[in-house]
């Protein structure tokens, strides 16, 4: 994925916030601490930036982010959470590839667009992994080997309909290989591969990278549409002649008709938060890239996502529409 940077609109549509509450509620937004839902539980990646970035917004907004993990249907309960708060900007949802995952697997009965989102943050690419010492050295020759033994080669996961699964479907398909997959959840995901369960497993790149740099895991390929600097040497899926992008991003969220200026007032601090010291400091070790877009462009692009990620899963059969077609 490559993206520019956007810089983000600040003003206009005051109007919508003096519908909403009056003429003083949006000038004196936040009026307290804000709840800063995470969908995934303690410790994971999504948590750790999550927790950063909230903490890095607070200087901006002059008030407490309060982290709150709401986990559970990969996303689900958190998005349903944020979709069903008051639209006045006090709930924030850290969003991920799972807004496009789980909303089209069924696990909620509204689609992404039922919350408003704010801009996006980051994305990272989702790297196609084994166990540093199995009998490949390259995708070419896990393909190889899958094709010769189709059905029986393993690729674990992070739950069924879950963005790594997503991926992992387009590749194989790509490939042409039948695989089996295997949905771990995101610590039995790696496990699963150091153990042999699995063969080999799609993960987010702040996933596998420090597995890998113990010498642990072996990472084959990456499936965004660039190199990334923290892996280098790692081809993409697109150089070895497979036309896979499917990458990881992460976000923010908040109930649908929140008036402008308090979203504004988010994207204005969620960019300089992105933007801070600590933050990119982050992303340079765990391998993700800062890329704030506003919500324009975040729109169109979570919409051509979307169109990505059905197409994935009515392919694979996972596809649920919430019209019964």
């Amino acid at each position: 994925m490559k993206r520019r940077f956007v810089p983000i609109a600040i003003g206009a549509a005051l109007g919508a916030a003096l519908a909403f509450s009056g003429p003083s509620f949006a000038t004196e937004y936040p009026s307290g601490p804000i709840e800063f839902v995470i969908p995934f539980g303690a410790g994971g990646g999504a948590d750790l930036e999550g927790r950063l970035l909230a903490k890095e917004m607070e200087k901006h907004l002059g008030v407490k982010l309060i982290p709150v993990n709401k986990t559970g249907g990969g996303g689900a309960v958190t998005y349903t959470y944020i979709k069903n708060s008051p639209p006045d900007g006090m709930r924030i949802g850290w969003n991920s590839s799972s807004v496009l995952t789980t909303t089209n697997l069924g696990n909620t009965d509204f689609d992404y667009d039922a919350m408003d989102h704010i801009g996006m943050v980051e994305y990272q690419p989702q790297p196609f992994v084994v166990r540093s010492d199995a009998k490949w050295q390259s995708l070419e020759d896990f393909a190889k080997d899958c094709k010769a033994n189709p059905g029986t080669l393993k690729i674990a996961n992070s739950g069924t309909g879950s963005s790594t699964h997503a991926a992992a479907i387009a590749l194989m398909n790509a490939v042409g290989c039948e695989v089996i997959h295997l949905p771990k959840g995101i610590k039995g995901r790696n496990k699963s591969v150091l153990n042999g369960e699995a063969d080999a497993m799609v993960a987010p790149l702040t996933g596998a990278l420090k597995l890998s740099k113990a010498g642990k895991l072996r990472i084959l390929a990456s499936l965004s549409s660039e190199r990334n600097p923290v892996i280098p040497d790692v081809p993409t899926a697109k150089e070895l002649g497979y036309d896979v992008v499917v990458d990881l991003f992460r976000g923010l969220s908040v109930a649908k008709d929140t008036p402008q200026e308090i979203k504004d007032r988010l994207a204005e601090a969620m960019t300089m938060a992105a933007k801070s010291d600590a933050f990119m400091d982050l992303a340079g070790k765990a391998g993700f890239t800062v890329a704030p877009m506003g919500h324009a462009e975040f729109s169109t692009f979570l919409a051509e996502e979307d169109v990505k990620i059905k197409g994935i899963f009515k392919q694979a059969g996972l596809y649920q529409s919430k019209s019964g077609n």
